[in-house]
């Protein structure tokens, strides 16, 4: 199958448990925690994530796994995330 691409609105603290889970149950297939691992023969193995947008100036231009461990983010880190390229500045849309 092919895999699934994804791009990330946001590199805070739900994204940074996302990219760090998925980091983990590639590194542990056999880690509970997992309600299924493969869903309609998609496996965690087959997300890829190809890009990633945010508006904070101290995440855009880092890459993604920086800018999940930078402030304001308070997610505790149980994984060493690598990959998805750097994060690229959002439209900004709620007047920040």
């Amino acid at each position: 199958m092919a895999r699934i691409k994804a791009a990330i609105i946001g590199a805070g603290n739900c994204a940074s448990a996302f990219v760090q889970g998925l980091t983990h149950y590639r590194a542990h297939p056999g880690a509970p925690g997992l309600m299924n691992r493969t869903i309609g023969g998609y496996d965690v193995d087959d997300i890829e994530i190809v890009a990633c947008f945010d508006v904070a100036a101290e995440k855009v231009g880092r890459s993604l796994s920086e800018a999940l461990q930078a402030a304001p983010n308070n997610t505790l880190k149980f994984a060493d995330p690598s990959g998805g390229g750097r994060v690229e500045r959002g439209r900004t849309l709620d007047g920040l």
